[in-house]
Parts: structure tokens; sequence; C-alpha cells
């Protein structure tokens, strides 16, 4: 059987104040947003694609109704420079054999989960 889907071509969401959440991604993330002239173009690598029960609390409260895993490298120095930049820094951190994980919040209080791959 042939795969149809080759991945995510994009991530729409609703926002308070779209321009500024735009520019924080842009700035901690580098990540352009669909109105700039260069789009984000990822690396190669797993993406998850996992929907969870209802009333999960992984990834927030019941207003949160996606969470968005970013693959990293160097999670710690990552975490450690949106850390000084004034980023939301979630306490909780995990290992796993499939790789190390650390959790930030956007300005709009999205849940964003970081995954440095094993």
């Amino acid at each position: 059987m042939k795969n149809h889907v080759l991945g995510i071509g994009g991530l729409f969401f609703r926002s308070k104040d779209s321009q500024k959440l735009s520019e924080w991604y842009r700035i901690h993330f580098g990540i352009n947003d669909a109105q700039s002239n260069e789009l984000w173009i990822t690396e190669k690598g797993p993406t998850v694609f996992s929907p969870f029960k209802q009333d999960t609390t992984y990834f927030g409260g019941p207003e949160q109704m996606f969470m968005i895993n970013f693959r990293v490298s160097d999670l710690d120095g990552f975490v450690e420079k949106l850390k000084t930049a004034g980023v939301k820094i979630d306490k909780n951190r995990m290992n796993e054999a499939y790789g190390k994980f650390a959790w930030v919040y956007d300005p709009e209080g999205n849940k964003i989960e970081l995954w440095e791959p094993a």
C-alpha cells in the first residue's frame, strides 16, 4: 500500500495575539510564520502522531487541546538559553531510553514539549 501522507505540512491554531505569538516563536524557536517569505524547513526525523484521552493531564489543563513537541539538539543548552531569555520553563524533566524531555510555555500559556532523541 502506498503511503500518500508524506509529513505534516502545517500547524494551525487559534491565538489571542497571532502577530505577537508568531514573533515569539520566530525569536525563540527560529520558526517563521506563513506570512513570511521563508517557510520553516524541518530536518528529517521521526514524528509522533498520538491522540490522547480527553481527560489527559500530560499537557496541561482541559483548555489546552493540543501540545507541540519539537525535536531539539542539546536540550540542556537550549533550555538554558530559553530560561535566560525569560521563557517560562516547567520544573519537570524526563529521561527515557528514547530521549530526554523538557517543557516550556509560550506567552499564551501553551505547554510545549522539547525532545532530544537518544
